[in-house]
């Protein structure tokens, strides 16, 4: 499991969990992926038996915005790979998609949300599924029995903060263009923070 999830499972702070990891101090067995990724073998959690899965089967889907980020798409799609892996999946299935997420006609995104034999979808970013919105995709799987794992959740946790980075992001889309537009956003939010 990463990092993260095992603090948060210890009770332990992210840092210091980086930290006991760069000085090789951790309690328990780990490693580290070409990738930079630390992945902990932690042997209480990993001989429990693996969450139930939703019925079906898991695929895990990375997206890039452009072409140019071929490298990053494929490390994102190992980094996703390694994770089912960790969860007890056996032969993790890996999409891969190049496109905007403000773009509601990704090809290979749509047949999977469409397939009703993929259970478990596994993104590593709630944007890398969709940049806004992410939350009513989620809810009509789960009403379905079918679910998605977001690998990376470190979005604002507050409502507000999140509602206010989607609404700029869709302005600065119609304004900029869809590349432009994350960009644009983060630009705006710093000099919010900044005032």
């Amino acid at each position: 499991m990463r990092v993260r999830e095992w603090a948060r499972r210890e009770g332990f702070n992210e840092q210091t969990v980086w930290q006991w990891c760069r000085e090789n101090r951790m309690p328990v067995p780990f490693e580290r992926m070409n990738t930079g990724t630390i992945i902990i073998h932690d042997p209480k959690y990993e001989n429990q038996p693996a969450a139930p899965t939703a019925n079906g089967r898991t695929v895990c889907y990375a997206r890039v915005s452009s072409s140019d980020q071929k490298d990053d798409l494929q490390r994102q799609a190992d980094r996703l790979k390694a994770f089912a892996i960790n969860m007890g999946v056996k032969s993790p299935e890996v999409v891969t998609e190049t496109g905007s997420g403000m773009n509601d006609r990704r090809r290979k995104l749509n047949r999977l949300l469409a397939d009703p034999t993929v259970g478990t979808l596994i993104v590593e970013h709630r944007d890398g599924l969709a940049r806004m919105n992410a939350g009513l995709v989620e809810s009509a799987l789960k009403a379905q029995g079918r679910r998605i794992i977001v690998v990376d959740d470190t979005e604002p946790d507050d409502d507000l903060v999140r509602d206010m980075t989607e609404v700029l992001t869709s302005f600065c889309a119609r304004l900029y263009g869809r590349r432009a537009a994350k960009h644009k956003t983060d630009a705006a939010l710093r000099a919010a923070r900044d005032a």
